[in-house]
């Protein structure tokens, strides 16, 4: 699976601002900013970015999934600590 498709799976499956995705074709990483995210937990977040990735994990074209989601303001603050 290529880093394109994941990205468009999840914009189009929730309400994103914005998908960032890298990875080597099976072990991936996924960096999705939205405001959907304000009041989930972290376990909440993650379960949120699987849902629309179980099918593509089930039939083994995605191996494996590490997963940062943000708000905007989480999202800005954490660009400018770590130089994104």
């Amino acid at each position: 699976m290529e880093n394109h498709e994941i990205q468009s799976v999840l914009m189009n499956a929730l309400p994103l601002q914005e998908v960032h995705v890298s990875g080597d074709g099976s072990h991936f990483q996924v960096i999705a900013v939205g405001d959907l995210f304000a009041d989930m937990s972290r376990v909440k977040k993650q379960q949120t970015i699987y849902g629309p990735l179980m099918a593509y994990i089930a039939d083994n074209r995605i191996h494996a999934v590490s997963i940062k989601a943000y708000t905007p303001q989480e999202w800005e603050r954490d660009r400018k600590l770590n130089g994104f």
